[in-house]
């Protein structure tokens, strides 16, 4: 049986992702360049079979999965493999198989924590064990990192004495790093859109609970001078702060609304 972790996303100790990749990529010999790549469920599988050998059936994982049914076919069989084994970790699926980083960094971050409490270092040929089967995922289009091109020789100007380098040269070999830099950009944008969207949801969230909270406190409100103790309760509950808080004050004047 394994052995359950229940860290969070705080803790100190958790990799980057561009180690969490590295470790990934070495562990079961793959080929991930970004932490969205996770959200086929392949990569997890693997390791199971990994830690715990013959628990989970290996050729029924799709490692070249690229629709979200496949996704969830390989997800369906890791969750099926945690119950087994014993541990005791629900699954957000409908989160991973969307392919966003934030979702699925914290994911891999506690699998890693799962994974180094119960490994026993044994050797592992990954490879061998999927039978083979290619893993590279297909990447999207904007995905693939542009081939920087070879810089064109200009003609040479002949000289009696002296032979000059062609001066678009070095001005071509400045600009090869800049496709590894537009990937590296693109990437940071992604992830700040990720995070925009995690926001924008849990706005959503903070404004379907208070409406509720609301409603709770107009009934209060309408019971109120009756002698039930219950109703007394919920109010003191609703109306009670936190030690050095303070209440906004919702009609100063003079203020203007923030900008965002």
């Amino acid at each position: 049986m394994a052995v359950n972790v229940y860290s969070t996303s705080v803790t100190g100790d958790n990799l980057s992702r561009h180690d969490m990749l590295s470790w990934i990529n070495e562990s079961v010999q793959m080929n991930y360049s970004k932490i969205e790549q996770l959200c086929s469920g392949a990569a997890y599988c693997q390791f199971m079979d990994m830690l715990f050998p013959g628990c989970i059936p290996l050729k029924k994982v799709k490692f070249q999965a690229k629709l979200e049914t496949e996704f969830l076919h390989n997800f369906k069989l890791l969750q099926t493999t945690f119950k087994k084994i014993g541990v005791d970790k629900i699954i957000p699926v409908d989160k991973l198989i969307k392919g966003k980083f934030q979702d699925n960094f914290e994911f891999v971050q506690w699998f890693k924590k799962l994974f180094d409490a119960n490994y026993d270092g044994k050797e592992y040929d990954p490879v061998s064990a999927r039978q083979g089967q290619d893993t590279a995922p297909t990447p999207n289009p904007g995905q693939v990192a542009p081939k920087p091109r070879k810089p064109s020789t200009a003609p040479m100007r002949s000289s009696t004495t002296v032979t000059k380098p062609p001066p678009k040269s070095a001005g071509s070999a400045l600009r090869r790093p800049g496709a590894a830099g537009d990937v590296e950009r693109e990437e940071l944008s992604q992830e700040v859109s990720s995070l925009k969207a995690t926001v924008q949801d849990m706005e959503k969230e903070r404004d379907f609970y208070f409406g509720k909270l609301r409603s709770i406190e107009v009934i209060c409100q309408e019971v109120d001078g009756e002698a039930d103790t219950t109703m007394q309760k919920i109010m003191d509950v609703l109306y009670a702060t936190d030690e050095g808080f303070v209440i906004p004050d919702s009609d100063a004047e003079g203020e203007e609304p923030e900008e965002f």
